[in-house]
């Protein structure tokens, strides 16, 4: 799939500023949960990037005798991109939304962008960590769902959900819709999901949060 110079050239113009604003609404997300909970070393803690985890490395080279999650159970390390098979995180996401994801890379390419996967693919254990972790951090089951799901609804658990970095986020909101690529949660501006339909209609509406999404209701 090729773009014309003209989208290549407004691109170049508006990426900036979508960074900053997906950099400032994350800054204002995560400013907003720390005023209603304790304090804690994780931000955001829905969506850390690479699945970083409070206590032993989150690597993969800790073992699962320190009950540490590793790549096996998809903990991703810096600079991982969505051409990255031989982690379980990117290997196990869904064949149709990770063919999407390299087909938006490959063109994105032209505008120097390599799309890097923070998390993608996640055990149950991990999710199951994650939401005791979020919590344990956000004081309540109530709002630790606006961050995370329970693996039997995760978008991640079942491969069918992304999350990539400020950057390449921006760019496929100006052009995934053209992939089937579209944002699901306002409050997690970098967490995609395919919809084959957007490539015909666009993108559906977001939701505020997990919290409001059917899905997230079995």
């Amino acid at each position: 799939m090729s773009r014309s110079t003209t989208a290549r050239r407004r691109l170049r113009r508006t990426l900036a500023f979508l960074a900053v604003g997906l950099a400032v609404a994350t800054a204002a997300v995560v400013g907003a949960s720390a005023a209603q909970s304790p304090p804690s070393s994780a931000t955001s803690f829905g969506e850390i990037p690479r699945g970083d985890l409070p206590g032993p490395a989150a690597d993969g080279a800790a073992t699962e005798a320190d009950g540490a999650m590793t790549e096996a159970d998809g903990v991703l390390p810096d600079g991982v991109t969505v051409f990255d098979d031989r982690y379980a995180g990117v290997a196990n996401l869904d064949a149709e939304l990770l063919r999407a994801l390299r087909d938006a890379a490959t063109d994105a390419s032209a505008d120097g962008l390599e799309f890097l996967v923070n998390s993608g693919w996640r055990s149950t254990e991990y999710q199951d960590r994650l939401l005791r972790e979020a919590v344990s951090t956000y004081g309540s089951e109530a709002e630790a769902a606006r961050w995370v799901a329970t693996a039997d609804t995760s978008a991640h658990v079942s491969g069918d959900a992304v999350d990539l970095g400020a950057t390449d986020a921006a760019w496929l909101s100006e052009f995934g819709a053209a992939y089937g690529l579209c944002p699901t949660y306002d409050n997690e501006p970098w967490h995609y999901e395919l919809r084959p339909e957007a490539v015909g209609s666009g993108c559906p509406a977001t939701f505020a949060d997990p919290t409001q999404d059917p899905r997230m209701q079995q």
